[in-house]
């Protein structure tokens, strides 16, 4: 028998009272959920960092605690019973409203201490993280921050990360627990030697009789897109000499006269104002990036870190290569 939310919630927190602590039981829900969505106990087991044991025995307590069985499992398959279906369609709403009155209730008295790691790709790690973070330590001198600078594709899990920034023109892994902190445009460019050698291109075609410097994760297949005045999409197969999986060895090469190149805003806007690159095509606008925090899991986000997370969307949103975006 289905039953509604508000009837389910008020069965919740009746049985909250009798049998135990709410907050364990939300955090048994929350990896009930994690088994559901997913369908097996191991995957929920590497998505919330925990041993499959410990997920087999949170699950196991909340069906006695509820006195029903949630899941059906063999050896082969994970699927719902109707109570599970349940407690599936109302997790979401429970949990969110549980955790926003444990925040209200806490967030006064609370003082964020302890160490942060972060991750962030290496040019805008040093240059424009660093101070973000210096920033934020200054407001919260209990806390201290390590910064990993890598390619972005650490796995947080692995190497221990609290959160890490990525930039890309999308996530790829639509599972990936993930806060926008802001949107940052691109542009071609190239040094004025290079293009009165090689001569402007006026189109997007006229790339192609151009040495374009390609980053490899960005665009794996060498193909730019841009976006015509009018709003028309316009793409281009481009090759060139030198490609990487840093913007910063594309960009060094760009400045030696060596071909166009890509680049966010936050690269290149310095070089364009002293006159070191000149904006190619600047008709056409490049597909934007997205700037991302992305962390472990929702389930349970640390005060300190979340702290953190609106700091930056704050911080980076008052750039004026930036812009905060939907």
């Amino acid at each position: 028998m289905h039953c509604n939310t508000i009837e389910w919630k008020n069965q919740f927190f009746c049985f909250g009272n009798i049998n135990g602590s709410i907050m364990n039981t939300i955090e048994c829900i929350e990896i009930f959920v994690e088994v559901a969505k997913g369908r097996s106990f191991s995957k929920a087991a590497e998505r919330l960092g925990i041993s499959r044991s410990a997920v087999t025995k949170k699950v196991a307590w909340l069906e006695q605690a509820f006195g029903t069985q949630l899941l059906h499992r063999n050896t082969k398959r994970v699927s719902l019973t109707e109570s599970g279906e349940i407690l599936l369609h109302n997790a979401d709403t429970l949990s969110k409203a549980v955790n926003d009155l444990k925040d209200l209730v806490c967030s006064p008295v609370q003082r964020p201490t302890g160490r942060i790691r972060v991750g962030a790709p290496p040019s805008f790690g040093a240059v424009h993280l660093a101070p973000a973070i210096q920033a934020f330590v200054e407001t919260y001198p209990d806390v201290q921050v390590s910064l990993l600078l890598d390619d972005g594709r650490s796995d947080l899990i692995a190497e221990n990360m609290d959160l890490s920034l990525r930039i890309a023109p999308r996530l790829k892994d639509s599972n990936q627990v993930a806060y926008k902190i802001a949107v940052v445009p691109q542009a071609l460019v190239a040094t004025q030697e290079y293009l009165d050698r090689r001569g402007w291109p006026e189109r997007p075609d006229d790339l192609t009789m151009h040495n374009c410097l390609v980053h490899s994760l960005k665009a794996p297949t060498a193909r730019w897109e841009l976006t015509d005045e009018q709003g028309v999409p316009r793409a281009v197969q481009v090759a060139g000499t030198f490609n990487s999986n840093l913007g910063e060895s594309l960009l060094h090469l760009a400045c030696r006269h060596h071909g166009i190149s890509m680049h966010p805003l936050y690269m290149i806007e310095a070089f364009i104002r002293q006159g070191t690159l000149r904006v190619v095509l600047p008709r056409y606008h490049c597909p934007g990036l997205d700037i991302y925090a992305i962390v472990q899991s929702k389930r349970y986000l640390p005060y300190k870190i979340r702290l953190l997370v609106d700091h930056l969307q704050a911080w980076f949103g008052n750039m004026e290569w930036a812009t905060v975006g939907p």
